[in-house]
């Protein structure tokens, strides 16, 4: 069970602070949802799926969808994305709603998995969604001066849209975007289904700095990749097969070649889809997916964020996760 508390401000305080921070530019409502996790599912309030989480000034942020299907209705209903802050892994803060598939004034609806990253004090948001015009599932960018938003269009178009990848017979090949900046300051763009893509982005993290690429070897690609480095291995994750496990590679580059590592994490329970970030925080190390626990049917369509420990093997290869329902426990 979670113990969910609401935060109440009185309306002159409200006012006061709001009129404050309005002056400054910031747009958000002051009212957050504070969270105290005591287990997995993290969050119960409302559906979250698809995670991504970066650490920042001590804190890890967490964004993730939000599945709002009708109740026993077994397809994808999301239109917004959602933030959630913590400083220990356990209370969680969640923000006003950052970012929504109408900000993007060239997309229509369909607000899928993305990652934020922090770069020269702004932060990018790469998210797949599907363009109005360009038939297919498009990646776009929106930019903010603060990790919790609120986030607008960076380029007022798409990034990668459908008809730049044409390996794929499929209209939604392109879509989990993940983002990773190389210890020189070369920032890459991976994302895909069926095919798994990679290319460069230019310093200001809007533009393509060369052609798309195909990653080759791996095993079995689906979808959801995620791109981490530790000790001069670059980690490749990716879900593979349906229902859909994690599987991982390695490599000394992030143009390969890749090896096959095996099976990371098992299928979610309840959830067909499977989609993690893995992040270090505090002095640990950390794997964040989304199950189908709190609804019976149609869990896939319902989905709720989780959290297990990562471990690591001597010779730097990764543990296979093992999921709980007691999660982690709170870092200082």
């Amino acid at each position: 069970m979670k113990i969910v508390d609401f935060s109440v401000l009185k309306a002159a305080a409200l006012l006061a602070l709001s009129g404050l921070l309005g002056n400054f530019g910031y747009a958000q409502t002051i009212a957050d949802t504070v969270i105290h996790s005591t287990g997995n599912p993290i969050i119960t309030h409302k559906y979250t799926a698809d995670p991504a989480a970066m650490v920042y000034k001590d804190k890890v942020y967490l964004y993730t969808g939000n599945d709002v299907a009708p109740k026993n209705q077994a397809r994808y209903v999301m239109h917004n994305w959602l933030v959630f802050s913590s400083p220990d892994m356990v209370t969680w803060t969640e923000h006003s709603i950052p970012l929504k598939t109408t900000d993007f004034a060239w997309a229509k609806d369909d607000a899928w998995a993305g990652q934020v990253i922090e770069r020269n004090g702004k932060f990018y948001w790469y998210v797949a969604i599907n363009h109005g015009t360009i038939h297919g599932k498009a990646i776009g960018v929106a930019v903010s001066n603060s990790p919790i938003g609120p986030f607008k269009d960076a380029r007022g178009s798409a990034i990668i849209t459908n008809d730049m990848t044409t390996e794929a017979k499929i209209s939604w090949d392109d879509i989990d975007p993940t983002v990773f900046i190389d210890d020189d300051g070369q920032a890459y763009l991976m994302w895909g289904n069926t095919t798994c893509h990679y290319a460069k982005l230019n310093s200001n993290m809007t533009e393509l700095d060369g052609p798309i690429m195909k990653v080759e070897g791996l095993h079995k690609f689906t979808e959801a990749p995620w791109l981490h480095k530790r000790n001069g291995w670059f980690y490749l994750s990716y879900a593979t097969l349906f229902p859909e496990k994690i599987a991982y590679a390695m490599s000394r580059s992030i143009k390969g070649p890749w090896q096959y590592k095996g099976i990371l994490n098992e299928i979610a329970g309840n959830s067909n889809t499977n989609h993690q970030a893995i992040i270090t925080f505090k002095g640990k190390d950390y794997f964040i997916y989304h199950n189908g626990a709190i609804t019976p049917d149609h869990g896939s369509f319902h989905r709720s964020v989780c959290i297990d420990y990562l471990y690591y093997n001597p010779d730097g290869t990764m543990k296979r996760v093992v999921m709980t329902g007691e999660g982690v426990q709170k870092v200082k």
